[in-house]
């Protein structure tokens, strides 16, 4: 489990195939601690587990459903990727909850620079945005961000300098994919708001509606 406050931008040293998955050798000397064998690190949004440590290096292998998910794939050496390392018991949970389980990728339509901050425009499937509402939240490339508005589809987030400065958001340009988590309270919301259509619960839909789930 991360919250979406990403820690560092690591770098990429190598990204090759492996046993028709793909195994990232990533630098993690930016991370502060020290990260271990077998420990889950969300990169990029996608939740990996370290399979082999080298100093600070250390090697993850995604495999074929996670490949088919994400941008894991378009990684090359030298590029830079976020990185969280699991959220501990007791820490602060500055953004929200977040599986590292990417639900696919979606597209940067357009990038609005304004005083204060830059608005990124994204389209992804559009099932995805039957779980988002305004000012809810959403996970791209494993930033925890704001919805500032959802339409079927395509939905909007506002970006402060620091999380451009310190995440690879800022280095994203048009047309280019970017890995998304949709909050898994809307997942869940929804789940059961359908198993009410069934005679399966007693949750109004009048209450999650005053409530802001739509």
């Amino acid at each position: 489990m991360f919250t979406g406050i990403v820690e560092a931008k690591c770098r990429v040293e190598s990204a090759r195939s492996a046993s028709g998955g793909l195994r990232l050798t990533l630098d993690l000397s930016a991370l502060e601690g020290s990260p271990a064998l077998g420990e889950s690190v969300s990169i990029n949004g996608v939740c990996l587990t370290i399979s082999s440590l080298d100093g600070v290096l250390a090697a993850f292998d995604a495999v074929e459903e996670t490949i088919a998910r994400s941008n894991l794939a378009q990684l090359k050496a030298g590029d830079s990727v976020n990185a969280e390392r699991a959220l501990r018991v007791g820490d602060r949970l500055g953004g929200h909850f977040v599986a590292g389980h990417v639900d696919g990728t979606s597209t940067l339509k357009s990038i609005k620079k304004l005083a204060s901050s830059t608005i990124l425009t994204i389209e992804c499937e559009p099932d995805l945005t039957d779980y988002m509402i305004e000012k809810g939240s959403v996970a791209l490339e494993g930033v925890s961000l704001t919805l500032t508005s959802v339409g079927r589809g395509k939905f909007s987030v506002a970006i402060v300098p620091h999380t451009l400065e310190v995440t690879t958001l800022g280095d994203k340009k048009r047309g280019a994919r970017l890995n998304i988590e949709v909050d898994m309270l809307g997942k869940w919301v929804r789940k059961l708001l359908g198993a009410g259509a069934k005679g399966q619960s007693n949750i109004s839909i009048d209450f999650l509606t005053e409530h802001g789930f739509q």
